[in-house]
Order: structure tokens, then C-alpha cells, then sequence
């Protein structure tokens, strides 16, 4: 009980849990789990491959998923991992629990906190390319929009849980790009920048 407890504590919340929530619906091994991750949820938490590897390592010894092995020819046996019961208890009761708003933390703001201290091209020019990223991850979004989700009505209850977390990803973009057209139309107007 005491090393369940200790393991727990070092455990990384929303990460453990972002982990059950891709292997509730659909098992697979840690290497498929990381791409995944990258593909869905690591649009809005990320983790690097090693993280979601240790965690998972963690979230076994919590008995919160378990694995087969699966026996491959010519590479090493492949661990197929799946939510426990325990698991889908944990996975609820996080689902229950409030959470609170994230601070923001983005060097970029920091960085224009004190713009003035800087060269005037240099903020100018690294404003434009963070529009530009985030217009890149705008189209992104669109994509997934359109392929996943062109008919919201007629979605599946899971698939418009899934939407609604793309949505707030368009609205953010949305929202950066607006922000930079406005800091950048801004600046125009200091003569240090033109």
C-alpha cells in the first residue's frame, strides 16, 4: 500500500490520465500509444516520447493498466497495454473532479513585456513568424475539422467530445493570430520599428 502511494505521488496527473484516456477505447503498445499521443491529445498536452513511456511504466505499478506480450518475429515481443479496472476508476474519478484554468506561461509574452529593450526589427520579425506557426496549426485544425468532423449533428457522442477539444483548439489559434496582427499593426506605428 505504501509503495501504491508512493508511485502515485510521483506520478504526473493529467498525463497519467490523458495516457488511460487514448488506451481506454483501444489497447496497443507504448510505441503506438506515443504516436498516438502525438496526434491527439498532444495538440493540447505535451509529452515528449520518454515521458509518456515512464508514466506508463508508473501507471502499471498503480495497476491502472496491465499488458500482454505479444510475441513478434525478428524484433523484440511487443506489450499490448490496456485500461484495468482500477483504471477506469481512476480515469472517472479524475473525470469528476473540478480543474482549474492553467496559467499562462509563453516566453513570447514575456519577451514583449520588455520589446522595448530590444532591437526594433527583432520583435517585428519574431511576431510574424509565430503568426505564421500559428496560421500552420490553424490549417492543421481545419484539416482534421474537415475530414473528422465535417457533420457535428450526426457525430457519435465520443466524436463530438473529441470536436469539442478541436474547437477550442481553432478558437485559440484564432485568437493568437488576431493578437498578432494587432501587436504588429501596433508596433508599425512606433517610428523605432517602421
Amino acid at each position: 500500500m505504501q509503495k501504491v502511494l508512493y508511485v502515485k505521488e510521483m506520478i504526473s496527473m493529467a498525463l497519467a490520465q490523458a495516457i488511460l484516456a487514448l488506451l481506454y477505447d483501444c489497447p496497443c503498445s507504448g510505441y503506438d500509444l506515443a504516436k498516438q499521443f502525438d496526434s491527439s491529445v498532444g495538440f493540447f498536452w505535451k509529452a515528449s516520447h520518454q515521458q509518456i513511456y515512464r508514466e506508463l511504466s508508473k501507471i502499471e505499478a498503480l495497476c491502472w493498466v496491465s499488458y500482454e506480450t505479444i510475441a513478434q518475429t525478428g524484433k523484440p515481443d511487443k506489450k499490448l497495454y490496456r485500461v484495468t479496472e482500477v483504471g477506469k476508476e481512476e480515469l472517472t474519478d479524475w473525470l469528476n473532479q473540478q480543474c482549474e484554468p492553467i496559467p499562462v506561461k509563453d516566453e513570447l509574452l514575456v519577451k514583449i513585456f520588455v520589446g522595448y529593450l530590444a532591437a526594433p526589427q527583432t520583435l517585428q520579425t519574431e511576431l510574424q513568424r509565430h503568426r505564421q506557426l500559428h496560421q500552420q496549426k490553424l490549417q492543421a485544425y481545419k484539416q482534421l475539422e474537415e475530414q473528422y468532423f465535417a457533420d457535428p449533428p450526426a457525430l457519435s457522442l465520443d466524436a463530438k467530445f473529441r470536436y469539442l477539444t478541436l474547437i477550442r483548439g481553432i478558437h485559440e489559434e484564432n485568437s493568437w493570430l488576431n493578437w498578432c496582427d494587432e501587436a504588429i499593426e501596433l508596433l508599425k506605428v512606433d517610428d523605432r520599428i517602421q
